[in-house]
């Protein structure tokens, strides 16, 4: 008895428990959370390389003299530029960017280059962010990506809508890397909201390639503009998994037993029930595209594969631990392995000789399977309560919002101890924008 009285319990427990979480972590495998997905096709996927060569291309101070450019180059065309800024012009608001007008393609293309380490505005941009500080179309987003997307938006905006004006057949399309990620998912909103600016470009020309995102919209958001916005995530990517304050992770980078006692004490202690029905925990935005490379316990790598959904709950909740989970962030590796899954689908399908009459059905049918299931993420949304706004958490992807204010100082948030009645009416509200009903009485989602 008095051998035990020595003991000290309380170390012993927290120990025992971390020991626990770190054996289920190194047990759990990327592949495990897009298990249920549906394989991707090579028509939808067929952007996605090209599109990871022309955020690359970004990085280059000449075109013309590529030092950086990946095998085959960046197939691109330098008189095709239609303009470019870098850190200086941008004055640190934004990373550097460029538009293109890619006629081989029929595409105008806004480009976002992602994180410079050795640039602190960078990261004030993307630390620039308290959980629950603003709120934007029904939804909350990140601050500092908001504010990087309405500067752009507010810059580019003329140029955007002459070269739209121009080439009326033209799809517009916004992209970028990790923290370009970010920004072109909240520009991608911004354009949606106002298009009217742009000429009223229609919804179905605009969409967004967000390569290796940050956590930056609420739920629903995500699922709402799953039909314009489209994630990639090379397997174990930390950035769309890390769900702790961001400039935590930054803190602790240093610091890996420091990290690993956050991310445990987190994962141990929120319930997913809870975390779906916070309407400010911030999200990877829609549709997801997760490009699987290796399996586990298992030397080298596989051929790839690309599985794709419009998921409400398991929306990269775990954080993977593996030594490829930094160097499945890089905009390299993404390129080079998202190339190699489409030359294997092109392969695929070449091996199957498929009749251009069956594989243009094919593509119609891959358009009203992809419509169906967003509607369907739509659905579950609504069956699983995902608010709108409702009670404020003790967790989420960032701080707690400093005397309750948001971005602008003048909204408030709905008090957790409001009647249900009004917490109902706001959902309800949120509902009647999204949905009409029928003649036989059924939901059927309003077009845009």
């Amino acid at each position: 008895m008095s051998a035990l009285c020595g003991l000290p319990l309380l170390e012993c427990v927290y120990c025992l428990a971390c020991s626990r979480w770190v054996w289920k972590k190194f047990l759990y495998t990327a592949g495990k959370e897009s298990e249920n997905w549906g394989i991707a096709s090579a028509g939808e996927f067929v952007p996605v390389p090209r599109i990871c060569r022309y955020i690359l291309a970004v990085y280059e101070d000449d075109l013309r003299n590529p030092i950086w450019a990946p095998p085959g180059g960046y197939g691109m065309n330098p008189d095709w530029v239609i303009l470019r800024r870098n850190d200086e012009e941008t004055k640190g608001r934004v990373p550097p960017y460029m538009i293109y007008l890619d006629q081989d393609n029929d595409d105008i293309v806004v480009a976002i280059r992602g994180l410079n380490l050795a640039k602190e505005s960078d990261y004030a941009v993307l630390l620039d962010n308290k959980l629950g500080q603003t709120k934007f179309n029904g939804g909350y987003v990140h601050n500092g990506l908001l504010k990087a997307a309405r500067w752009v938006f507010g810059a580019e905006c003329e140029i955007m809508r002459e070269v739209i004006e121009r080439n009326p057949s033209y799809t517009l399309t916004f992209a970028g890397h990790s923290l370009g990620a970010g920004v072109v998912t909240l520009l991608t909103m911004l354009v949606i909201q106002n298009r009217e600016i742009l000429g009223n470009i229609e919804r179905k020309r605009v969409r967004c390639f967000a390569i290796a995102p940050a956590r930056c919209i609420s739920l629903n958001l995500a699922v709402r503009y799953a039909d314009v916005i489209n994630s990639v995530v090379l397997q174990d990517d930390f950035l769309p998994r890390t769900t702790m304050a961001l400039e935590d992770v930054f803190k602790s980078v240093f610091c890996l037993p420091c990290l690993l006692c956050l991310m445990c004490l987190k994962d141990t202690c929120t319930l997913e029930d809870n975390m779906l029905k916070d309407p400010r925990r911030l999200y990877a935005p829609g549709r997801l595209y997760h490009i699987i490379v290796r399996k586990p316990f298992r030397i080298g790598k596989i051929p790839p594969i690309v599985r794709t959904a419009v998921p409400v709950d398991e929306r990269f909740e775990h954080i993977v631990l593996s030594c490829n989970m930094t160097s499945d962030h890089s905009i390299i590796w993404i390129e080079r392995e998202s190339q190699r899954a489409l030359d294997l689908m092109m392969e695929k399908e070449q091996s199957m000789e498929i009749p251009p009459l069956q594989r243009m059905e094919r593509q119609l049918s891959l358009a009203r399977e992809h419509s169906e299931e967003y509607k369907a993420a739509l659905q579950k949304a609504i069956a699983l309560d995902v608010p709108q706004g409702s009670s404020p958490s003790s967790y989420g992807t960032f701080h707690e919002t400093e005397g309750g204010s948001d971005s602008s100082g003048s909204q408030r948030e709905e008090s957790p101890f409001a009647a249900p009645s009004r917490r109902k009416e706001s959902w309800d509200g949120f509902v009647d924008r999204l949905f009409d009903i029928d003649a036989l009485g059924h939901l059927v989602l309003k077009k845009s």
